[in-house]
């Protein structure tokens, strides 16, 4: 099937990936049929075969892309942290405020992202958790580093891990623009739970 003229992969692919995205953040992935999506692109559904072989593979895709996004630029952090002195403090600070923003500003890829892991294949699914493994592994590194220096008291770095990503992602169900507190307070409130949650006793004392 030829493409429409002006429809290229380069503006119809993205366009696809989109349109995907919304709809199932919206509807769900198991509601979202690929003549739907065609129809949000503006394309006959046999044209989308020409960008993706399946409706597994456009939400693979969108999850992986997701991820490979997030590893990037928290890679990115990492020369500002090392700038402003380093440390698994400063490491941890810089990781609480780092997820809230950069998260806020994807709802929709961060929702399917939760939502939708069931409906991934396995092989789909091995590779998305490695991935997700080697953000959670940055965290878990910041942790082990401050409990071996004595600044943080942890019992088990990687439940501690995994509970503080789930208290930085609440932020993402309430958060409103418009709302009571700033963007940037709300990081810094966020951060500083985060410290207060590891930080050891003596450490504490030694601050207060």
């Amino acid at each position: 099937m030829a493409r429409k003229q002006g429809s290229h992969s380069d503006i119809t692919g993205p366009r696809v990936r989109a349109a995907a995205l919304k709809l199932f953040a919206a509807h769900g992935f198991a509601a979202v049929s690929m003549r739907q999506i065609a129809a949000e692109v503006g394309v006959q559904a046999g044209a989308l075969y020409l960008y993706t072989p399946d409706k597994q593979t456009l939400l693979s895709d969108l999850l992986e892309t997701h991820m490979g996004e997030v590893l990037s630029a928290w890679q990115a952090e990492l020369p500002r942290i090392e700038a402003r002195g380093g440390g698994p403090e400063a490491g941890l600070d810089a990781f609480a405020r780092f997820h809230i923003r950069f998260h806020l500003a994807r709802p929709q890829a961060v929702f399917i992202s939760y939502m939708e892991l069931r409906n991934l294949t396995p092989e789909n699914f091995a590779k998305l958790e490695a991935m997700r493994k080697q953000y959670e592994d940055g965290l878990e590194q910041i942790l082990i580093e401050g409990k071996a220096r004595g600044l943080f008291d942890v019992s088990d770095t990687k439940l501690t891990t995994l509970a503080l990503i789930s208290m930085l992602n609440g932020v993402l169900t309430w958060y409103k623009p418009e709302g009571r507190l700033s963007l940037d307070r709300v990081e810094s409130i966020y951060a500083d739970m985060v410290s207060k949650s590891v930080r050891a006793q003596e450490r504490s004392a030694q601050i207060a």
